[in-house]
């Protein structure tokens, strides 16, 4: 019997691969919401504190870290939207929601960035005094609470949403060491332009940080194909498998961290029913062992006029022109 023209074969759900199940899902939504708290607190007394001692530095790592209460609040939704079921509207569910959250915080973090930079950058041609002992205590203040969340969601750093929160967090407990640092040389130097040199530094570092994540989240909400992967790899391990003769229209995008999907076309031989089931487990057993592709939609179609062995669209650039 030969197989149908249109055989499609989807492998094993999104959610049993997921990172994030329902009981981390729990666990991680609690951490976020101390660090939300903590993050809160943290912005009242830094803005409060910054205005009354004169400190840029200071004012500066508020602003930033009142980034965070958004941020925060959003990759919170974010994980807990990631574990809900598919409907029929949303039949992948709510995967790309964290990766979601996470463009829209580095969106939110390179504007702010620029800001500290432009502010900053007025300060340093027309220093204030500052007090350099409150500077020190706010700093401290922001050292732990920093330092705490980063601690606190490092395990979860798989995750591009919780990635995002862990190397902003970590940039804020970084730029809390330098203004400790510049608190120290302001009380014993007297040097006032340290401050507003800080907080340049500290902008400049928001906006380097964010650059990698907007980067990441773009290209997987743009549906591209996974950075660690190579078309012609997946086409060619495909290929190797007889009696494969062709693949077209083969794509390979993000669904949700570390959850990626394959469709594709594949030309065989008139072949039995069960024999080509054969073949359509073989392949996903090859897909899942080399690259982890575990979800895959797979069109197999009769073979004709090959123009060439092992022939795959869409085909590299560099092969496509020779």
């Amino acid at each position: 019997m030969p197989t149908p023209a249109g055989h499609h074969h989807h492998g094993g759900y999104p959610h049993a691969h997921e990172f994030l199940g329902s009981g981390e899902a729990s666990h991680w939504t609690g951490r976020l919401q101390w660090a939300l708290a903590a993050n809160l607190g943290l912005v009242v007394a830094e803005l409060a504190g910054g205005i009354a001692i004169h400190s840029m530095a200071v004012v500066s790592d508020g602003v930033h870290n009142l980034t965070d209460v958004p941020t925060l609040a959003i990759s919170w939704l974010a994980v807990r939207w990631a574990t809900r079921l598919p409907t029929s509207e949303k039949t992948y569910g709510y995967h790309r929601a964290g990766i979601l959250a996470a463009f829209t915080n580095a969106l939110v973090l390179i504007f702010v960035g620029f800001y500290i930079v432009w502010i900053s950058y007025a300060r340093l041609r027309h220093p204030v005094a500052v007090h350099s002992l409150p500077m020190m205590a706010l700093g401290a203040l922001a050292l732990l609470v920093n330092g705490g969340t980063t601690l606190a969601l490092v395990r979860g750093r798989r995750d591009l949403n919780l990635r995002a929160i862990v190397v902003h967090n970590l940039g804020d407990a970084l730029s809390n060491v330098a203004i400790l640092a510049g608190a120290l040389i302001i009380h014993f130097a007297g040097f006032f332009w340290v401050d507003p040199l800080i907080g340049l530094a500290i902008g400049a570092m928001v906006i380097w940080t964010t650059i990698g994540i907007l980067r990441d989240s773009s290209h997987i909400l743009l549906e591209g194909l996974p950075k660690q992967m190579r078309l012609e790899d997946i086409a060619n391990a495909i290929l190797e498998l007889t009696p494969v003769q062709e693949i077209h229209d083969i794509h390979v995008w993000t669904l949700g961290t570390d959850q990626y999907i394959l469709s594709c076309h594949v030309r065989i031989p008139d072949m039995h029913m069960e024999e080509s089931e054969k073949l359509l487990q073989s392949i996903n057993e090859r897909l899942a062992e080399r690259f982890e592709i575990r979800h895959t939609t797979i069109q197999f179609e009769r073979s004709g006029l090959v123009g060439q062995d092992g022939l795959y669209m869409p085909r590299p650039l560099d092969s496509a022109s020779q």
